[in-house]
C-alpha cells in the first residue's frame, strides 16, 4: 500500500469517526431513539473497524493518542 493510500485511509477513518460522534450526540439527545439511528451507528462502527483492519494490514495501525488509560 502506498503512502497516499494509507493517508486516504486515515482521512476516511477521521470522517467516519466524526460521523460516529455526530450520530452518538443525536442519539444522546433523544428520549426514545429510532432503531434506524442505532443501525446507522452500527454500520458506521463496522466501517471504522474495516478501515482499522486495512491500516493494520498496511503496517500503520490507528492509535488514539487522545484516549487516557487510567489504571
Amino acid at each position: 500500500m502506498t503512502v497516499d493510500e494509507v493517508e486516504d485511509l486515515k482521512r476516511a477513518r477521521g470522517a467516519l469517526a466524526r460521523q460516529r460522534n455526530a450520530i452518538a450526540k443525536r442519539l444522546g439527545g433523544i428520549d426514545v431513539a429510532p432503531i434506524s439511528m442505532a443501525e446507522d451507528l452500527t454500520r458506521t462502527l463496522l466501517a471504522i473497524e474495516a478501515v482499522d483492519r486495512a491500516l493494520v494490514d498496511a503496517g500503520q495501525p490507528h492509535v488514539d493518542i487522545s484516549a487516557s488509560h487510567d489504571a
